[in-house]
């Protein structure tokens, strides 16, 4: 998927898009994550509403590196509301945000191509700042590598410093691999389902259980490892087969809410693909 970047936005308009996107997965039913239908894990949606919004303001601010983004918005967040809610999102909107920003863009340049000049030329200040806001989040797992812990003042780029993270973590695996879960897969997965349904809660519902249905949630696996992320994928491709067939997806949402409750009852998060999620309803905005 080919999405050429639009005119060169604001940042207000930015903030927007950014806020547009948390809502827009916020308002999807999304089984194991906090949604509008469901609250869980020690977390609301009014949490992530609050969430959403100040780190709407400080990752769309102007002159600031990727690094910068990424802290701000984490710290607007644990000002807000105290707790991890929006980390993985953070990471994965903050260069999308910065490419669709750079002032050099030119109107054949994708948002893709204009990310991966984004990426090239992280610097050791923005691993250094990204560091500094994961420990402030504190999220679970993450950052516990045998190489370029975050836990150590990093010595390499931010990009260097996802790919040694790449192999346990997708949103690192973003950074490596030119946000291809987001461009290759996501953002088509989204427009077809807007196409089908014409919904943007079902086609981000939709966008959501291809994520999970189509790798292990590594957030999951980072919990519980990979016999039980490999259980919840194939159940997500169970549900995800049924919702396709469905002209009305409202004829799953009983289904789909019992699942949720499955999953929380087991302490289950599929954190990363609504993570995921976010940046792809982004980059089909920027676009």
């Amino acid at each position: 998927m080919t999405t050429l970047i639009s005119k060169l936005l604001t940042p207000e308009q930015l903030a927007q898009a950014y806020q547009n996107a948390c809502m827009a997965e916020l308002l999807a039913i999304k089984p194991g994550n906090v949604h509008m239908f469901a609250d869980g894990h020690g977390m609301t949606v009014h949490d992530f509403i609050k969430s959403a919004e100040v780190s709407a303001v400080a990752i769309a601010q102007p002159n600031l590196s990727v690094g910068q983004r990424i802290l701000h918005a984490v710290e607007a967040t644990q000002q807000a509301v105290g707790m991890n809610t929006n980390l993985g999102l953070i990471l994965l909107c903050a260069p999308l945000i910065h490419a669709a920003a750079d002032e050099s863009n030119d109107a054949t340049q994708t948002l893709q191509q204009s990310l991966v000049e984004v990426l090239r030329q992280l610097t050791i200040a923005d691993a250094q700042l990204a560091s500094q806001a994961i420990v402030l989040a504190n999220p679970a797992g993450l950052g516990e590598v045998a190489q370029n812990s975050v836990y150590d003042k990093p010595q390499v780029t931010l990009l260097e410093m996802m790919c040694s993270a790449q192999l346990a973590d997708r949103i690192a695996w973003q950074y490596s691999n030119a946000f291809s879960d987001v461009f290759d897969f996501g953002v088509t997965r989204y427009l077809d389902a807007m196409i089908k349904w014409e919904n943007e809660s079902w086609a981000t519902a939709a966008l959501y259980l291809g994520f999970l249905s189509r790798q292990l949630d590594t957030h999951i696996v980072r919990k519980y490892g990979n016999v039980i992320a490999e259980e919840v994928m194939l159940e997500a491709q169970d549900i995800e087969s049924d919702y396709w067939q469905n002209d009305n997806p409202k004829l799953v949402q009983s289904r789909l809410l019992a699942w949720d409750v499955s999953l929380k009852a087991r302490n289950i998060n599929p954190g990363t693909s609504a993570d995921l999620t976010v940046a792809t309803v982004l980059a089909a905005s920027l676009g």
